[in-house]
């Protein structure tokens, strides 16, 4: 598991407009935090897949360089992933795109449930994904997000992008995820509150980018 403020870097910055409530009020600036992360997780997650060499010509000469073998898949999570997913797009710009409708639903006192309801996705056997979702709380909505994705391929890998977790989601994933998988956090809280939200968090990523819902 790569967490990515367990490193001295820029991204400090970014988590903390984020979290911070006064902050996080200017929506402009939190899409940008947000995506600034994405970017910065796909490019440590571009080191752990596979290159080749080819050869290129320059104006003055050939030289050789690098490509990727093969584009991953990116899968988003609707509705709050959309901002961390462009981080991602802009560096797989050529990458594949699968989007999922999957959310949780809170009945009072009733114990939490994830609701399914959309999704769109190109064919995943042998593929790398990378499932992009900013909140890694619970850890149910992304296993039942995995379940439905597995009907369009078994991947190679799954990478497993949040800007922010909780352990409680990382021990879940553990015990149901099949699939091999690494996981790629940009930071790991303290813990869920009785509520199923992560300690100290930042509220809820998809209101304060787009407003809220009803």
């Amino acid at each position: 598991m790569f967490i990515l403020n367990h490193h001295d870097s820029i991204a400090h910055q970014f988590l903390e407009g984020l979290r911070d409530i006064n902050i996080q009020k200017d929506r402009l600036r939190f899409r940008t935090n947000l995506e600034r992360l994405g970017q910065i997780l796909a490019y440590e997650i571009s080191k752990a897949l596979s290159y080749e060499e080819h050869t290129i010509a320059t104006p003055l000469a050939k030289t050789n360089s690098k490509k990727l073998k093969s584009q991953p898949v990116l899968i988003s999570i609707l509705r709050a992933a959309m901002p961390f997913y462009n981080g991602f797009l802009n560096y797989f710009d050529e990458a594949d795109s699968g989007f999922i409708g999957a959310y949780r639903k809170e009945n009072e006192g009733e114990e939490l449930s994830i609701e399914f309801n959309y999704l769109a996705a190109p064919l995943l056997a042998g593929k790398e994904v990378i499932i992009i979702d900013p909140m890694l709380a619970t850890g149910k909505s992304l296993i039942t997000t995995i379940d439905h994705l597995l009907q369009h391929g078994n991947p190679k890998k799954i990478h497993i992008a949040a800007a922010i977790a909780a352990p409680e989601g990382i021990d879940y994933i553990k015990e149901n995820l099949k699939t091999p998988y690494q996981l790629w956090i940009g930071a790991l809280d303290e813990k869920l509150n009785d509520k199923a939200y992560i300690v100290p968090g930042l509220g809820d990523a998809g209101d304060l980018s787009f407003g809220p819902k009803l």
